[in-house]
């Protein structure tokens, strides 16, 4: 059987980033038109075929609801709308309909359903980005019967399906990463259990911490937000402890950014006084004006995944429950310093 050909196969052979290859695939904004004619010319060459046009299902026009928590469209913070556009666009590649819906922190904190399912609207339901247990617990439960799946963080129960990014090992690799260049004094700047993602990327860096036998300093545990409403601290108002460290673990690459603001605030450069990497490989343009080493995120393959499992869920196939992980890769920029 010849093998599949997938994104990452085209953007190997170009040598871009697989969101650049969807982007061209797809027809968004962000390619040169001569960067896209090459990849459709050569995905073309190598044999590529688009989810949409391998669907045999006749079930199209299906609307699939989608809801983001409102604390993830922050000033900086457009890392989920990327994702719901390829979401959306994947979507309606197959001839399926996206509606999003924001969901406000006293709608989850009220157990308000979303109006898409209220009005009976979708046959699906997405909750892409972190929601608090008993919301998820909420939903499930007015939906029904109808397919629910989680993107980019997991299902505590493990009985629903869930499509996460690989963030222990990724946090794990970025702090491993920090001790080749001989960095010892290490922090983690994100506050754990605000979301299990965060909690993955904190408990990573313990592992690496511990192999490399440094004890975890509490003060080195930095928060990063407000853990009433989930929101990324602005810099001025991000703590740092009295005695700093060399380097700095961030739980995401936007605050890793507000990180760097509020060292640059104090008088201090980036990586010439101080190391600092993220994860996502993602940051607003103009958050930061530094170029942050990071874990990135393979989001073009997680958003198809999801559609995925979603589709087999709708024809009423088996799926495997729990999480579905989609591993990343490291990518090394100018912000981190080889100490000695």
């Amino acid at each position: 059987m010849a093998k599949t050909v997938k994104m990452a196969d085209i953007a190997k052979e170009v040598g871009v980033s697989v969101v650049t290859v969807s982007k061209a695939l797809t027809g968004q904004k962000g390619v040169s038109e001569a960067m896209r004619s090459r990849i459709i010319k050569l995905a073309d060459e190598m044999g590529y075929v688009q989810p949409a046009a391998a669907s045999k299902s006749e079930d199209k026009g299906r609307n699939i609801g989608i809801i983001i928590h409102d604390k993830h469209f922050t000033k900086y913070n457009s890392f989920y709308m990327q994702m719901y556009q390829l979401l959306s666009s994947e979507l309606g590649s197959q001839g399926d309909f996206a509606m999003l819906e924001i969901i406000t922190h006293d709608m989850e904190k009220d157990l308000i359903a979303p109006k898409v399912i209220k009005e009976n609207k979708v046959q699906a339901l997405i909750l892409q980005g972190e929601f608090s247990k008993e919301y998820c617990d909420f939903i499930k439960e007015i939906m029904g019967d109808l397919p629910v799946l989680y993107l980019d963080f997991a299902d505590e129960s493990g009985r629903d399906v869930s499509v996460i990014s690989d963030s222990f090992y990724g946090s794990y690799y970025m702090t491993n990463y920090l001790f080749e260049h001989g960095h010892r004094d290490i922090a983690f700047v994100g506050s754990p259990l605000i979301t299990t993602s965060i909690t993955d990327r904190y408990l990573g860096y313990v592992k690496s911490m511990m192999e490399h036998g440094v004890q975890v300093r509490p003060d080195w545990q930095i928060e990063d937000r407000n853990k009433t409403t989930g929101i990324i601290f602005e810099p001025d108002k991000l703590p740092l402890p009295l005695e700093l460290p060399t380097a700095f673990v961030c739980n995401c690459d936007l605050t890793a950014g507000v990180l760097i603001r509020r060292l640059e605030k104090e008088g201090y450069s980036i990586p010439e006084d101080f190391s600092v990497v993220g994860y996502d490989n993602y940051i607003y343009p103009g958050a930061c004006d530094v170029e942050i080493t990071t874990y990135e995120v393979d989001m073009p393959v997680m958003v198809q995944n999801a559609v995925g499992y979603l589709n087999a869920l709708l024809k009423g196939e088996s799926v495997k429950t729990g999480m579905h992980i989609v591993t990343g890769h490291l990518v090394e920029k100018s912000s981190v310093k080889a100490l000695g």
